[in-house]
């Protein structure tokens, strides 16, 4: 929202600076982006007086001026060369002198020769001036301003411009008037009156207007109101309003639409005028219906539905309610008789209409956010006024429809004063209290007797954010001065403090640390994704169809890419690998702690850890080296951070067994696996990630990924978290065997570890599968599987026949899985 300052005194008496009234705003919750003084971008331009003009010795379409301007306080005489056909003897302009930078072509003027004459600055137009794109000849100004003058102090363009940020539970603030009320209220002036002259003609108007809605929908347009204005001459609006207009970043058309743009910017309330001569019939806001389309002021042709509200006449759609008016029926030079349209539109449904059709225009901005419906009339009366004074005419009655559910006045909140001190801690007086609420238009009741009693505080119409005495207490703080909140230190307690993390964080922050230690960086991405995204990663194993997969879609999404609930942590991490890769990092290693939601989940979320490698981002270390070759990664990464995690988490990881078919169809089948602890209880997955899901999301690969959730760990497990014991070393010398066992092929190489584990807990302290092999001496449908077994004696040296007793039992354990040992060495 851009305030030039004299349109912010307009409507506020104060002699408070600039700096002053920027410091305000930003305390007052209105935060100043900029402050813009275009005086200062236009300082090195003056009027000068065009003293001689004649014709280029060797150009025909050039002139060579003597221009009269003023430097350091002094008359001197500059030559220069000038294109600009209406460059004549006489005349005043605008005279940039070699040095100066002009602002609408952002050029750095310098001296020069053109066609071997000198030219010691030039006369500008108002394209080069950034007024407008018109640049057929120069500004020519009033004869009677002295030479010298400072071009911005002469044409008024001296007036500073502060641009805020205007938070979405403001709406009253879309208007100068409302950031007006509130510098008042915090002392910086005094708001002035608001005169809006009544509708003085009474004529009765030729066109009509309604409202054809049901009970159900009657609130998408519950307030209808319009004038009729006939015998106007639309004209150019005058300069000051043209230069309010491009100080906020409009650009001024004609009288009757620059008085709508003027008022919406002015009182936050949007309006709009249709051409009379170009209705048919009387003009209704109703809902859309099915293959209804019009073109709107934008040129752009846009179709209908019964979802968005429309105004309509009996040939048709005239344009979008509360979001942008149509081509057909508006004003142009030739324009004699007008309607002034003033309406209330409900915010949900404008903002819905307006998204979906993508437009975004200066009256949704503020119709989705909440109009002030008290404004309707007194809109609809300001317009008519402006219209009579600029284009002449005459006004018609007020015309006005609405319907039972019209918004025309807040329900009181009951305040109780000592809440600001409560919540604040800043004690404000009762007096100040009720003066501030007074300032911002609350109506303050103060009950009579008791002290106790609380105080009935209606909100104005234009604040539909205040629902509770805590948005009493922020508007009286806010502008009491949050400066003013007491810095009180804690009180710190005696002795050790007690532990303040559970469990659960505990082994949180440890798997973070860990994963960062294997070389992967965590990312923060977002809880919203793009609904395709949802369910290329949505788990579809057990669902039907896509309608089943348990996906999250937002009703009132930000945008389209952001239109679902991750079901997982992946797609964003797989779509922050992608960015990455297009910038020419391919190959990157990300993790995420974070919850994924769904409605199969308990309470439709839960909390997950996920991570991917991509390229040759491998624990070793990424890109090519000259002591390696160049690996990618493997499905075997992502196996080793997951247990890497789950073993720094506390987890049992040996006893997890790896189930190669039952991970997500989003990974690869022959790739991937789940980490089971037990029959039921799932620990995650892992998994080189499906070719399918990284074309859809345009990722190169190879990525692997893993998923674990640390909410299903065991509950013992969870209770003693990353509590250390002792160390349990031994002096004793450990022992290692190999052992080999011919095997089904199809067995897989975990349930041969774990059965080797379970022979002698107590001495076996490792098992590493170290090689397999298939073919010659092989049958067809076998493969040999070699471990190495690592026995830790903890109490005295093992002898040869204990030995022999664990390898008997280690023999057994496989055996039971139908392997047959091929070769034992020590």
């Amino acid at each position: 929202m851009k305030i030039p300052l004299s349109w912010l005194h307009d409507h506020l008496d104060s002699t408070a600076g600039l700096e002053t009234i920027s410091e305000t705003l930003t305390a007052l919750g209105l935060e100043v982006e900029s402050l813009y003084n275009p005086a200062e971008e236009l300082r090195p331009f003056t009027i000068a007086y065009v003293r001689e003009t004649k014709p280029h010795p060797n150009a025909d379409r050039l002139q060579v001026c003597k221009v009269e301007t003023l430097v350091e306080g002094k008359a001197q005489t500059v030559q220069l060369v000038c294109g600009a056909p209406n460059a004549r003897t006489g005349m005043k302009g605008v005279f940039a002198s070699p040095g100066s930078f002009i602002p609408g072509t952002a050029v750095h003027l310098k001296p020069a020769t053109i066609r071997g004459v000198a030219s010691h600055g030039m006369l500008c137009s108002e394209r080069e001036m950034g007024l407008s794109d018109e640049h057929d000849g120069i500004i020519e100004v009033d004869s009677a301003l002295e030479v010298g003058t400072p071009f911005a102090d002469a044409m008024g363009l001296n007036d500073p411009v502060i641009e805020v940020t205007i938070t979405p539970n403001r709406p009253d603030c879309l208007g100068i008037r409302g950031i007006a009320r509130d510098l008042a209220a915090a002392g910086l002036g005094t708001l002035k009156p608001l005169v809006t002259p009544p509708l003085s003609s009474g004529f009765d108007g030729s066109t009509g207007i309604g409202l054809e809605f049901t009970l159900e929908t009657e609130r998408a347009c519950p307030l209808f109101a319009g004038c009729i204005v006939r015998g106007v001459k639309n004209r150019a609006s005058p300069q000051w309003m043209q230069r309010r207009l491009q100080a906020v970043g409009l650009r001024p058309l004609n009288a009757l639409v620059d008085i709508t743009n003027y008022i919406a910017h002015d009182r936050a309330r949007p309006l709009h005028v249709y051409d009379v001569a170009k209705l048919n019939g009387d003009v209704r806001a109703r809902l859309g219906q099915a293959g209804e389309s019009f073109t709107a002021l934008d040129g752009k042709n846009y179709a209908v539905d019964e979802t968005m509200c429309v105004i309509a006449d009996n040939s048709g759609v005239l344009g979008l309610g509360g979001i942008m008016g149509g081509e057909a029926s508006g004003v142009s030079e030739a324009t004699t008789e007008v309607l002034v349209e003033s309406a209330w539109f409900d915010p949900v449904r404008t903002a819905q209409t307006g998204r979906r059709l993508g437009i975004d225009s200066e009256a949704r901005r503020r119709f989705e956010r909440g109009v002030d419906p008290a404004s309707v009339e007194e809109g609809c009366q300001s317009a008519a006024a402006m219209i009579v004074e600029f284009c002449g005419g005459e006004v018609s009655r007020l015309i006005m429809a609405q319907t039972e559910s019209a918004p025309l006045e807040a329900a009181p909140v009951l305040f109780q004063p000592d809440h600001v001190n409560r919540l604040t801690g800043i004690d404000v007086p009762e007096i100040r209290t009720q003066e501030i609420l007074t300032a911002l238009a609350f109506t303050v009741v103060r009950p009579d007797g008791s002290k106790d009693a609380p105080w009935q505080v209606t909100p104005p119409s234009f604040r539909p954010d205040i629902v509770g005495s805590a948005d009493l207490v922020e508007e009286v703080i806010r502008v009491y001065g949050v400066n003013d909140v007491p810095s009180t230190p804690l009180k710190r307690g005696e002795g050790v403090a007690r532990p303040i993390l559970t469990v659960q964080q505990k082994q949180i922050r440890a798997a973070r640390r860990h994963l960062a230690g294997r070389g992967m960086v965590e990312a923060v991405t977002w809880a919203f994704i793009p609904e395709n995204h949802a369910l290329l990663c949505a788990n579809l194993r057990d669902a039907e169809d896509t309608e089943k997969n348990g996906t999250l879609r937002l009703l009132n999404p930000i945008s389209r890419e952001m239109s679902a609930m991750r079901p997982g942590l992946l797609p964003g991490l797989i779509a922050a690998a992608g960015r990455n890769g297009a910038r020419g990092f391919n190959d990157v290693a990300l993790f995420e702690v974070g919850s994924q939601f769904s409605m199969h989940y308990q309470n439709t979320q839960c909390l997950a850890i996920a991570g991917l490698r991509r390229g040759t981002a491998v624990m070793e270390g990424t890109g090519r080296n000259w002591r390696k070759s160049l690996t990618h990664v493997s499905v075997y990464d992502a196996k080793a951070d997951a247990l890497a995690a789950l073993m720094t988490m506390g987890a049992p990881v040996a006893q997890v067994r790896v189930f190669s078919d039952a991970a997500p169809d989003y990974y690869h089948p022959g790739r991937s696996g789940a980490l089971h602890l037990g029959a039921k209880i799932c620990l995650g997955w892992f998994g080189e990630v499906h070719p399918r899901i990284l074309k859809a999301m345009d990722v190169d690969g190879p990525v692997v990924a893993f998923e674990i959730f640390p909410e299903v760990l065991p509950t013992s497990r969870q209770r003693r978290g990353r509590a250390r014991g002792a160390l349990a070393a031994s002096d004793f010398q450990m022992v290692k065997r190999d052992f080999a066992f011919i095997v089904d092929s199809n067995l897989p190489a975990g349930q041969i570890l774990n059965a080797v584990r379970q022979a002698d807990k107590t001495l076996i302290s490792n098992v590493v599968l170290f090689d397999v092999f298939e073919g010659a001496g092989i049958e067809a449908d076998k493969k040999s599987l070699a471990v190495e077994v690592t026995l830790q004696p903890r109490h005295e040296t093992l002898t040869d026949d204990t030995i022999s007793g664990v390898s008997e039992k280690i023999i057994a354990e496989a055996g039971k899985l139908g392997a047959v040992l091929r070769t034992a060495t020590r």
